[in-house]
């Protein structure tokens, strides 16, 4: 007996590989078991977001029959129905309007936003924190609950009712959210960068514009992606203002009417639906890297 427990405790020969031990072998499983869980929740979650799309684009590719059925994969690839909703009177002029509308209200937004924001973060003066809390204030207050004296202004005093210009406007006088978050951003510079400029003789503005724009460009980045999505996809607006005139609607809004005439044809319904979404996936897309930095607030780099 006691040879046989002494040839079992003997160690392994020189040279011989040593297996992992239990411990080892457990911690393996373990982690192996954690890295499924993990990517199979990732997985299942990126499905849950994707397979939406994919059912949109299947359809949009179906003929007309074809798209009345529980049919999911299209029979034959019809991409004539995205010409077929290229040719419907107006869609084109929605394009351009919603163009306008995303473009130069993002333009105007970061125009006018930036110096504030800026003056928040670097500034120091009396009222600041109560400027800051107006601002602040005024993200709480519902679009709803001032909508009806800013449409009797806009209508009646300066006769603008039935275009997009009482939506472009008042961006060119700041938006809060944009001027929260970019005073935010900035506050991640380095006042030194700033003290630097003005010692060798910088104006305020053209430290803001050489000095502060180059490094708040991921901020920047979000906030002009942020007004981009919003005004793209902006329906109560140009329902508001712009309904009783066809040729100032934008996408959002003509998509609605598109809908109602063609409320039995699904293919093109769903590709109508797919030229409005494909802009900003792929803004989205090419952007995502200085959107997420913006976000995050990352601050300086180098």
């Amino acid at each position: 007996m006691t040879a046989v427990t002494e040839k079992r405790a003997a160690p392994a020969a020189p040279g011989a590989p040593a297996g992992p031990t239990a411990p080892v072998r457990a911690a393996r499983r373990r982690a192996l078991l954690h890295w499924i869980g993990v990517h199979a929740l990732g997985v299942a979650a990126a499905l849950f977001f994707v397979l939406p799309f994919v059912f949109v684009l299947l359809t949009s590719l179906m003929s007309d029959q074809q798209a009345l059925t529980r049919d999911l994969v299209p029979d034959t690839w019809v991409w004539s129905n995205y010409t077929r909703v290229l040719e419907t009177p107006g869609f084109l002029t929605w394009w351009r309007n919603t163009l306008l509308y995303a473009g130069l209200g993002t333009v105007l937004t970061l125009l006018s936003s930036l110096p504030v924001a800026y003056a928040l973060a670097k500034f120091r003066f009396r009222g600041q924190r109560l400027a800051l809390m107006l601002v602040v204030a005024t993200m709480m207050l519902p679009p709803q609950v001032v909508v009806i004296p800013m449409y009797l202004f806009w209508a009646k005093q300066m006769d603008l009712s039935g275009t997009l210009w009482p939506l472009i406007v008042p961006l060119a006088f700041g938006d809060a959210f944009s001027i929260f978050l970019l005073r935010q951003f900035l506050l991640t510079i380095p006042d030194e960068y700033i003290e630097a400029a003005r010692l060798d003789g910088c104006g305020e503005l053209r430290t803001l514009l050489r000095v502060v724009v180059p490094m708040a460009k991921p901020g920047l980045a979000a906030v002009a992606l942020f007004q981009f999505f919003f005004c793209w996809n902006d329906y109560f607006g140009p329902q508001i203002y712009a309904s009783e005139n066809p040729a100032a609607w934008t996408l959002s809004y003509g998509l609605e009417s598109f809908k109602g005439a063609h409320h039995t044809d699904w293919n093109l319904t769903m590709a109508a639906t797919v030229l409005v979404m494909a802009p900003v996936i792929l803004v989205f897309f090419f952007a995502q890297k200085a959107f997420v930095e913006g976000v995050t607030l990352t601050g300086v780099k180098g």
